[in-house]
């Protein structure tokens, strides 16, 4: 699609260029024939049907000025030369070498451009010359200079322009290239982080398994009922585990060990309430940390408050580990862009979805009307969501502040531990 776009943007430029060259060149046609039709200075003849084909010939060369321009502006100026030869009035045909002179000062090099003025400014000379004895020769000197310098200055200063704008134009496509090929390195690197994080999940619940199988099978001679509620657990636990490892398989995976954190000095605050106790085996942070979480985010300068809103539901580790990667990412950002404000966490449990919202109201350096980018942060709320069904939206408030707002579909009565 982009590349049928640029050739249509092509094609349709190429067929404006036409269409401006063919008004210019019929223009300059129709303007000569009709200015050959006044009486001309003394010392100059009535234009006849010669002078008429020249002066049509001289409008119609224009039409190729942007494909060849040094030919057309050396045609233009000798049919010119041949126009003046035969003793018309040279103010006639006068534009399109102009015309011409401004199209090469535009497109080729200043040798090129500056042998080509001063072939405007010798026929000037020697149109003045002609009609010596009626013109006055220092207007002649004057016009012969100044006419084809001002084209000249102004041509070039388009086509630098021109250039420069074609530079911008290039450097434009190559910022975009390098945000897409930006956009797709974090949406890797974040399933990458949401895939070892899932892991960790079923590894956790793995080591449930094999520890209530284990007590299951020993008390089992003694105490049969405990038996069976071990038994009972690693059934949940195993459900639970397998419907994660489906959700794992859909997510990128790399070869990359270590966990990736954000290195801002402002994100610290927020990612240091996960646990530290059992180093890399310690199981996800959960819903159980939000409060540990607020209070880290308290202590760097928000005002944070959380409110539960309906029965709270068990759930999935995983699904809880999203809810609370979400609100992490999302009092990350009140500190990085909001300064000092107030944020409200708010879990609401309805029959059929869960609904987590985080709002603030914006501190001094916070503007509602900023336009929302999809930055990593973002990028990595919505990977975590689409996993589970659910969705992400993050913007300015009518109000003021910001808010990102998180919707889960509730989990299934037999995922619940």
């Amino acid at each position: 699609m982009r590349a049928g776009s640029g050739f249509l943007d092509k094609l349709t430029g190429r067929y404006r260029s036409l269409v401006v060259d063919s008004l210019l060149a019929l223009g300059y046609a129709g303007a000569g024939l009709l200015l050959g039709q006044e009486q001309p200075p003394v010392g100059w003849q009535p234009m006849d049907g010669l002078g008429a084909v020249l002066t049509v010939l001289v409008g119609l060369v224009l039409l190729a000025r942007r494909i060849a321009p040094v030919g057309v502006f050396a045609t233009s100026s000798a049919l010119w030369i041949l126009f003046i030869a035969c003793g018309y009035w040279p103010v006639i045909n006068s534009m399109p070498p102009l015309l011409g002179l401004y199209t090469v000062a535009a497109t080729r090099h200043l040798r090129t451009s500056l042998v080509c003025t001063v072939v405007v400014s010798g026929t000037w000379v020697y149109a003045g010359l002609g009609n010596a004895d009626n013109s006055s020769m220092p207007t002649v000197l004057a016009q012969a200079v100044l006419f084809p310098a001002v084209v000249f200055v102004v041509g070039r200063g388009s086509g630098r322009l021109a250039e420069r704008n074609r530079q911008f134009a290039e450097l434009t496509c190559q910022l975009r290239r390098q945000q897409e090929e930006n956009a797709r390195q974090a949406l890797t690197e974040e399933r990458v982080r949401i895939a070892r994080e899932l892991h960790d999940v079923v590894a956790h619940h793995m080591s449930v398994i094999s520890l209530q199988a284990g007590m299951a099978s020993y008390v089992f001679p003694t105490n049969p009922a405990v038996s069976r509620q071990a038994l009972d657990t690693i059934a949940r636990t195993s459900r639970e585990a397998l419907e994660e490892m489906r959700r794992m398989l859909v997510v990128l995976r790399v070869g990359q060990e270590e966990r990736a954190h954000p290195a801002d000095a402002d994100a610290d605050a927020a990612y240091a309430a996960e646990p530290e106790d059992g180093g890399a085996y310690a199981p996800a942070p959960g819903l159980d940390l939000l409060d540990r979480l607020l209070e880290r985010v308290r202590g760097a300068g928000v005002r944070a408050t959380m409110e539960i809103v309906g029965s709270p539901t068990p759930l999935p580790q995983g699904m809880a580990l999203c809810v609370f990667r979400v609100i992490q990412e999302a009092l990350t950002n009140v500190l990085k862009h909001a300064g000092p404000t107030s944020a409200d966490v708010t879990i609401r449990y309805e029959s059929r979805a869960i609904v987590v919202s985080v709002t603030d109201e914006g501190g001094d350096n916070s503007r509602p009307d900023t336009v929302i980018t999809p930055g990593h942060g973002l990028i990595g709320m919505s990977e975590r969501a689409k996993i589970y069904g659910g969705t992400v939206t993050a913007g300015p408030r009518p109000l003021g502040g910001f808010e990102v707002r998180l919707v889960l579909p509730s989990p299934r009565t037999g995922a619940r531990l």
